[in-house]
């Protein structure tokens, strides 16, 4: 994964050890540097000694934290690591996913530090505890929560005679608007291998296309 090193303030006093800064910014964000400086800043305050390494990414935040760089960069910390983020919001779309991340990384011993709240959220410290106590309670209210809207919403559904689950009958599919064409191309005689081919679907695909439509038994014209 690409990353940016740069140096802060040494402290005698603090071993050495791997410092990252985890910056996420949506599609629509400009850049990343003042939170770069607030990463440094918050670094050089806390007297850490080494490089801070920056792991970058602009993409949505609606993606899971499992499909960003940061699942990489999760994977590769080790004990003793400290990951500093510019606010909690960064690390998950949820809070579940938040406190999922926090949990990993606490199984693996990294400290992590965010600038905006300005606290330790993977400490022994009496802070750190009663922050992911009530980060674990707030989670476990927003799961409730999204399974009570999910019960009533079909409740609801189900009350107003609306039909729940997958409807019957085809799907739609990429092979639909090119129906005038496969039907040509079959009756020419061209074989299912080159057809599937040439609209970019599988085989398989195409055959239960042509069952579906009750075509699989076309013919080549004469």
């Amino acid at each position: 994964m690409p990353t940016t090193k740069i140096k802060t303030k040494a402290h005698p006093r603090l071993r050495q050890f791997r410092i990252y800064g985890y910056l996420r910014v949506s599609t629509i964000d400009q850049d990343t540097e003042k939170n770069k400086a607030d990463i440094l800043s918050f670094a050089n305050s806390k007297g850490f000694l080494g490089q801070v390494e920056f792991v970058e990414e602009k993409i949505s935040g609606l993606k899971s934290w499992k499909k960003r760089k940061l699942k990489d960069l999760v994977e590769s910390m080790s004990e003793g690591d400290i990951l500093i983020v510019p606010e909690l919001s960064r690390l998950g779309r949820s809070l579940v996913e938040v406190l999922e991340v926090l949990n990993e990384l606490k199984d693996k011993g990294v400290k992590v530090f965010s600038v905006k709240e300005n606290f330790q959220l993977n400490g022994d410290d009496i802070q750190s505890k009663v922050m992911r106590t009530m980060l674990g309670l707030f989670a476990e209210i927003e799961r409730d929560l999204i399974s009570a809207r999910t019960k009533e919403g079909l409740a609801a559904a189900k009350a107003s005679g609306k039909r729940l689950g997958r409807p019957k009958g085809p799907g739609k599919s990429k092979l639909d608007k090119f129906k005038p064409e496969i039907v040509a191309l079959l009756k020419n005689g061209s074989k299912k291998i080159f057809i599937a081919e040439r609209y970019g679907v599988t085989p398989a695909t195409l055959t239960n296309w042509l069952k579906r439509h009750g075509l699989d038994k076309l013919t080549p014209t004469p």
